[in-house]
């Protein structure tokens, strides 16, 4: 048993769909959430400083006693968790699209995948890829320009309906049957693609899929919170708290920290 907190990091907001899932599986749990908006993007970052910033976000973590970490971006998950994994002898939970189940199920043998460049360019991207679907058409799309629009508070803004119309546009084309999300920023876009997307298209992302890992390695551990006291979420920013607060839940508390 320990009451030590979950930590999880992200490159700002995004991550917080990944906190909800967790906190919703595992409400006994204290959780401390890390939004890196101040570095926000990851996706177009170099593999040097995408590190730099996984390392510096583990330490801020591991300064806060947390007993696992879930690293809740898929640029960082693809480009830094193999390191943090050897370097730490904490277990690290990480996130990667969800090209299986969606590449196992397509009937129309054609899906899209929706990230961004870091991911798409990663190794671990295309070793899943090349793993899970042979014989599938992958039609990938870099999400130039929505998590600045989301971390700015313009998630449901004319921008972001223009920029997605343009990026789903070419996957309708090919008759994708499945979209899948490579950011934990794009869960809060869900609405928004239902309504541009044909209805037979369903959209897939990993938030589910990360809490169930996260509590299956806890339990095998016995790291579990079994303490019965009250737990907090506590989300810390170094960026806009009033944005972070809108991705909030109302029993989340949210603070400025300078990291």
């Amino acid at each position: 048993m320990s009451k030590d907190p979950i930590g999880i990091f992200d490159s700002g907001i995004g991550g917080t769909s990944i906190l909800k899932e967790i906190n919703a599986l595992l409400p006994n749990e204290n959780c401390v959430y890390l939004s890196d908006s101040k570095n926000a993007p990851y996706g177009n970052k170099s593999k040097s400083e995408i590190l730099r910033l996984s390392i510096k976000n583990t330490e801020v973590l591991l300064s806060k006693q947390a007993k696992i970490i879930v690293v809740a971006c898929n640029t960082a998950t693809t480009n830094s968790i193999a390191y943090l994994r050897k370097s730490y002898k904490i277990p690290f939970i990480g996130i990667e699209p969800a090209i299986k189940p969606a590449a196992l199920n397509t009937k129309s043998k054609t899906i899209g995948v929706l990230a961004t460049k870091g991911t798409l360019s990663s190794s671990l991207f295309h070793n899943t890829s090349a793993l899970f679907a042979k014989g599938i058409k992958v039609i990938e799309q870099v999400g130039n320009g929505i998590v600045p629009l989301i971390e700015s508070g313009k998630l449901n803004s004319s921008e972001m309906t223009d920029l997605l119309k343009l990026y789903l546009e070419p996957m309708i084309e090919e008759h994708i049957d499945y979209l899948v999300l490579g950011c934990t920023h794009y869960p809060y876009l869900i609405p928004q693609l239902q309504e541009l997307l044909p209805k037979e298209v369903k959209i897939i992302d990993s938030g589910r899929a990360v809490a169930k890992q996260t509590r299956t390695v806890l339990q095998q551990l016995l790291l579990l919170n079994l303490s019965g006291s009250q737990p907090s979420v506590e989300m810390f920013t170094n960026g806009n708290i009033e944005v972070l607060k809108t991705f909030s839940d109302k029993n989340f508390n949210s603070s400025y920290l300078d990291f």
